[in-house]
């Protein structure tokens, strides 16, 4: 069994990592998954999370996404995100910025169902961002 997979990572804007990884762990729809070499075929959707990645070399990288598709097939595993950034591309205030708008925003009862779906959506953003960038201060 090969003792890597070939990932790649890519947004609308740009290609953000290609190569052999020996896991990666991702915030799937349904929770976390960890894909390892040998993983069974799967299509699923993630949600806004990160996407850890340990290269052949052992050097860990984390990549923010707000959503998308990933989907594993047995020599290669393909993220598709609405949105992807490097984790050290984060900005905290920005993050915290958008939580605090996101959380006002819920908050007001006059909101239609539409804008607290979407201020529902920005702050489960903003909380993934903000648990990136505490993920790599460890």
């Amino acid at each position: 069994m090969a003792s890597t997979v070939h990932l790649d990572v890519v947004s609308a804007e740009q290609n953000l990592f290609s190569g052999a990884v020996s896991t990666i762990q991702v915030t799937g729809s349904e929770g976390e998954l960890g894909i390892h070499p040998g993983h069974a075929p799967l299509l699923t959707g993630l949600k806004p999370g990160m996407v850890r990645l340990v290269k052949q070399d052992g050097e860990e990288e984390i990549i923010y996404v707000a959503g998308g598709t990933l989907e594993v097939q047995p020599n290669i595993v393909t993220v598709l995100a609405d949105v992807a950034l490097r984790g050290e591309d984060l900005d905290e205030q920005s993050a915290e910025q958008s939580k605090r708008e996101a959380q006002a925003q819920m908050e007001s009862g006059g909101a239609s169902e539409l804008d607290h779906y979407a201020a529902a959506a920005q702050l489960a953003e903003a909380i993934a961002q903000l648990r990136v960038i505490r993920q790599l201060r460890k």
